[in-house]
């Protein structure tokens, strides 16, 4: 089954934030991608602590000051932007195949309303 592909200039990295542009290659996921140089630090950090127990993490700001926080969120929210066109279209390809908004609401566990009045486009 063939994936909506976003516009190549809203293709970001999920984790890092990093525009595909800005790295050399990007792996999609559902809903996300994941750029080169991510996925050769989550295999460093798996390959750090591969024998060590598991303990809970901080969220990541605790370990951040406020400019770097304030350097970050615009990532975040480029993300958010990528992961909301993504599900967008979804939802419309759902739609041109016939699905029900209820089923789609059921689907985003909220109301068919809901569904409607997020993703129809229509006052």
């Amino acid at each position: 089954m063939a994936m909506p592909v976003p516009p190549a200039e809203a293709v970001r990295c999920s984790f890092c934030g990093k525009a595909h542009t800005e790295v050399d290659k990007m792996v999609a996921g559902p809903g996300v991608h994941i750029c080169n140089e991510c996925i050769g630090l989550a295999e460093a950090i798996i390959e750090e602590y591969r024998d060590a127990p598991v303990r809970p993490r901080l969220p990541v700001w605790e370990s951040l000051d406020d400019e770097q926080m304030l350097d970050h969120i615009p990532r975040v929210a480029a993300v958010a932007d990528q992961v909301e066109a993504d599900l967008r279209s979804w939802v419309r390809e759902l739609r041109r195949r016939g699905v029900t908004w209820a089923r789609i609401g059921q689907a985003l566990g909220i109301t068919r309303q809901s569904a409607w009045e997020r993703f129809s486009g229509e006052e």
